[in-house]
């Protein structure tokens, strides 16, 4: 158990809050007057009706106002007990535990997703953070559209994933591997939207690493997807044929039944991490099969030594780099020893000596464990040491390949037989339309970059001319990447940036789309043009006239065909983004042109086509600098090469040639950090394989008949409106029970929130319905957080009504209550008030639920903001309105009295309420829902309606649906936008599986 202080100084500083708010009501209303000496004298002003019995100020004496300090006590001790609690237990642990088993697994394992995404929601607020400064905007609401867009692929691959390690799974138990092939596909077809993809024979050996290459959008995702079971039973698509998985019927058994016989690393896979620390995430797959725990940490402990992670497994997620998430998210796939693992695009975000890490992990997975490895890989030559079979999607097919050819510079035909380190020279820096007398236009000297009191950046000079192309290279984490942003917005320290208008493509370029169609960005672009153009004639400066972003971007795609209509941006494939952002950020004609990472994730066709933008931008006269791992990329385009390492970048000079940055020449295997042999880890792994199933314990899953659901929930939700409203009803009784009243509220809240977590917990048991919840949960509490609202912040009301009338009300009631809880536990605000905050949140996304589902268009929003109003003005009263005879206690005008008459009361509530809210935050909460909806309520909604529907378990369900199309958010992981054909069409969640 850990002390952490902070809880405690923050319910201390509360409590102080509450006692001096009991005074000044003391104060304010009746005075503070007893017999004593008169502290103050105040002028007695007696109220008109309805409020005759009500006194403001009076005079103050000194016993008075003891007296409403101690009455302030007990309410004040209450807080400091909750502050002391918080402060010992951990609450976020808990939910890992509660996920493990039992009735509340589904929504503590969605709480455990919410409190696993909170440091992927801050990364994304900050990248978005910085595309906003990028595009030259401030950052208001319309911020929330790219964040949320991150938010919710972060939510499909979360969901995925824990599809994938067995989350709601019904199966008495799981296929063993000898009962077939670890995978035999005949005469398939793998169907996804526009995407078709036939298999005639495809029966790859254990003990064999097969890969698959193919051009981005090909297909290879698809494949591994349909193989993992998530294209026909969780992306919407279609599979025909024969696939089976270690002897599995592949169309029958959806992704949870086999997750003990199939692992899958996905594409990103740090933004598929359902955890918070690298030992729950390994263990994962084992917790949700209900193995024992001993077992569990036991098999974790030894997979993470044979792997070479035992050192990350006490780490946050968080804090991995690129190529240790991948070796986790390996170990957390072969913790059961499956007979198949798939493993899509491994290499794409790593140098070459994590590359040479994670292949040699294969290799002994492979090789000694005999385990089936299918790799997904558009740049396989790193592959060559271990592959065993070569397959190529060809003319919409799966067919047999030869190994790859090294690439010779530009990435097209076999290496000529050169020195690779011939390739490095700096002989071919100089492109052919920068002159060497030509005056630079970014001169950088000795530039040092620091965040957090760590120097990324030291000692950086560098000068680029007018039609020049540079490549920074280096392993990750040299700095490139901060460099890049210092010499973007002037910052840095410690030197002299000197130079024109300097624009930036980040490593995220998708976050600088902010409109929901490429129509929109440019039109957005010219927008901002224009207004530098009149901002630049005010100032009597000199601006190059700039081409239409249109024109632009028509010039820079070359024979690269972008849709420029109604297509969302995301919506695109990787190339045609990355050159819409290179469009998009150069729509004012700078004089440099920064680029982070240009061809992660690209085929070699796109790169080509990323490769022609920058040469046609280049030919104009600016000056390009790339960060790159990618040489034959930078070769290709005719850059000057300037090393970075250990964050330094040293003056204009003969790069250091480095073996590990020759992607041709790789790493020895003796110099990567030690992994168990072979042959080690193919012992452990057959032994570990042998108990499978011995230890399972029986999930005890709480599952109600619809109609005691209905009349739980009922119930719950009439016993808590009976909590808010405890004063009217101790009204009604006599003087001695009504004393009882107050207590009997504040028990009964929370024992209606456990009757709703109960009966509604079954409705979590799908896995994509945990993960978009999670993860909205987690985007509500930050949201909440940073606002500081008082009962429930005013800037989450926006994302409450938008989920709940995009997802339905049983979403929007589950959104609302998980968004307080996750909150709380955040800022360590668990206390009395955390169930009727709960309620009063779940309320609110609830009705954006029930309401009219046939408006849309400028009618629905008109409708949600009126929606709004009103949900916050009866959300402060009713929070209010129990929270009322504590605050201000007994003595004052407007203090509760028990027995006087029911307008008496009223009129003193609405008295207190109108002081302390209803004037100030009730309708600063109105306000700033309206103007959230106004803003960003159609972006939010459409990209709502572009993830996956959400249907309820009542029948009633919401389509996704905009401007009469409908996409899936499966495109950002690795498959073609599917587009259901007809009303009927079947690509849809369900919130139960």
């Amino acid at each position: 158990m850990t002390f952490r202080p902070a809880p405690l100084r923050a319910a201390a500083a509360l409590a102080v809050v509450f006692i001096a708010a009991r005074v000044i009501y003391r104060i304010l209303f009746n005075g503070a007057g007893t017999v004593g000496p008169v502290l103050l004298e105040l002028p007695s002003v007696r109220l008109p009706a309805p409020y005759a019995h009500v006194v403001f100020l009076g005079p103050v004496t000194s016993p008075g106002l003891w007296e409403a300090v101690v009455s302030a006590l007990p309410i004040a001790g209450m807080i400091l007990a909750f502050g002391l609690l918080n402060a010992f237990v951990d609450v976020a642990r808990g939910f890992m535990r509660l996920a493990r088993g039992g009735p509340f697994q589904g929504i503590a394992r969605t709480l455990v997703v919410a409190w696993a995404a909170l440091p992927a929601l801050a990364d994304a607020v900050a990248s978005v953070r910085l595309a906003f400064r990028l595009r030259g905007e401030r950052l208001g609401p319309r911020a929330l559209v790219p964040v949320l867009e991150r938010t919710l692929e972060h939510a499909s691959r979360v969901a995925a994933a824990l599809e994938l390690r067995g989350f709601g799974s019904r199966a008495a138990h799981q296929a063993g591997s000898d009962s077939g092939l670890p995978l035999e596909i005949r005469d398939a077809q793998f169907r996804i939207g526009d995407t078709r993809l036939h298999i005639e024979d495809f029966k790859p050996d254990p003990g064999t690493v097969a890969v698959i290459t193919g051009p981005t959008g090909s297909g290879k995702s698809t494949i591994l997807r349909g193989i993992a079971g998530l294209l026909s039973h969780v992306d919407g698509g279609e599979l025909t044929g024969t696939v089976r998985v270690a002897g599995v019927d592949r169309a029958a058994a959806p992704p949870r039944d086999t997750a003990g016989v199939v692992g899958v690393v996905l594409q990103n896979p740090r933004a598929a991490f359902a955890s918070t620390r690298v030992r729950d995430e390994i263990s994962l797959s084992l917790e949700l099969r209900g193995i024992a725990a001993g077992i569990a940490r036991a098999r974790t402990v030894e997979v993470a030594e044979w792997i070479g992670v035992s050192a990350l497994l006490d780490r946050n997620l968080n804090s991995l780099s690129a190529g240790e998430a991948t070796l986790v998210a390996i170990a957390a796939a072969v913790v059961e020893h499956p007979a198949l693992l798939l493993v899509d695009e491994p290499l794409a975000d790593l140098d070459t000596t994590a590359r040479a890490r994670v292949i040699a992990v294969l290799d002994a997975l492979a090789h000694g464990s005999g385990i089936c490895i299918i790799v997904a890989e558009h740049r396989a030559e790193p592959l060559l040491r271990v592959a065993d079979l070569w397959w190529r999607i060809h003319d919409g097919g799966l067919v047999a390949g030869a190994a790859p050819a090294p690439a010779r510079p530009g990435g097209i035909g076999p290496t000529p037989a050169v020195s690779p380190r011939l390739a490095l020279s700096p002989t071919a820096a100089v492109s052919p339309t920068s002159k060497p007398e030509d005056a630079p236009v970014l001169t950088a000297t000795k530039l040092a970059v620091h965040r957090d009191g760590k120097a990324l950046v030291r000692d950086a000079s560098l000068t680029l001319h007018p039609g020049e192309v540079v490549a920074l290279i280096g392993p990750n984490g040299a700095g490139k990447s901060s460099l890049l942003v210092a010499l973007a917005l002037g910052e840095g320290t410690g030197g002299m940036v000197e130079g024109g208008r300097v624009a930036l493509v980040p490593d995220a370029s998708d976050d600088l789309f902010t409109r929901d169609t490429v129509a929109a960005e440019l039109r957005a672009a010219d927008r901002r043009e224009a207004r530098a153009r009149r901002k630049s004639d005010r100032n009597g400066s000199d601006r190059t006239l700039s081409q239409p972003a249109t024109s632009r971007l028509a010039r820079l795609r070359g024979d690269v065909r972008i849709p420029i209509g109604d297509e969302h941006p995301r919506d695109l494939s990787a190339g045609e983004r990355r050159i819409l952002a290179i469009a998009l950020q150069t729509a004012d004609n700078p004089q440099v042109l920064l680029i982070d990472e240009p061809t992660r994730g690209l085929d070699p066709e796109a790169r080509a086509g990323v490769s022609a933008a920058l040469r046609a931008l280049a030919d104009t006269g600016a000056a390009v600098l790339i960060a790159t791992h990618d040489l034959d990329f930078a070769h290709g385009l005719g850059a000057r090469i300037v090393q970075m390492n250990d964050g330094v970048a040293p003056a204009e000079s003969a790069p250091a040639v480095h073996a590990s940055e020759d992607p041709a020449a790789g790493t020895p295997l003796a110099a990567i950090p030690p992994v168990a042999t072979p042959a080690v880890v193919g012992r452990a792994l057959r032994a570990n394989s042998e108990v499978r199933g011995v230890e399972q314990a029986p999930q005890r899953h709480l599952r109600l008949p619809r109609a005691l659901e209905i009349a739980i929930l009922a119930a719950a939700n009439v016993l808590a409106l009976g909590a808010f409203c405890w004063p009217l009803l101790a009204a009604a009784l006599p003087e001695d029970a009504a004393a009882a009243v107050p207590f009997a509220a504040l028990a009964i809240a929370p024992l209606a929130v456990v009757a709703v977590v109960v009966s509604v917990d079954g409705s979590v048991r799908s896995a994509h319905t945990v993960a978009l919840l999670g993860v909205l949960a987690a985007v509500g509490s930050a949201v909440r957080v940073a606002s500081t609202g008082v009962g429930g912040v005013e800037a989450v009301f926006i994302l409450l009504i938008l989920a709940g009338r995009a997802f339905g009300p049983r979403f929007g009631m589950l959104l609302g209550a998980l968004t307080i809880a996750v909150s709380s536990v955040l800022w360590s605000g668990i206390g009395p008030w955390s169930p009727f905050q709960i309620f009063a949140c779940a309320w609110v996304g609830a009705g954006a639920g029930l309401l009219p589902r046939r408006v849309r268009g400028r009618a629905e929003l008109w409708m949600l903001c009126g929606y709004g109003v009103v949900a916050s003005y009866i959300f402060g009263l009713l929070t209010n309105f129990w929270f009322w005879p504590f605050a201000v206690g007994a003595g004052t005008g407007i203090s509760y009295a028990p027995g006087a008459p029911l307008g008496t009361n009223l009129s003193s509530f609405l008295l207190y309420s109108l002081v302390t809210s209803t004037a100030g935050w009730d309708t600063l909460r109105g306000i700033t829902t309206i103007i959230g909806i106004a803003a960003v309520g159609r972006a939010i909604l459409a990209a709502f309606r572009r993830a996956k529907p959400v249907s309820s378990q009542d029948g009633q369900t919401t389509r996704a649906e905009d401007a009469g199309s409908r996409r899936t958010s499966t495109r950002k992981a690795g498959i073609k936008s599917a587009r259901p054909q007809g009303p009927k069409a079947k690509d849809r969640r369900q919130l139960t599986p």
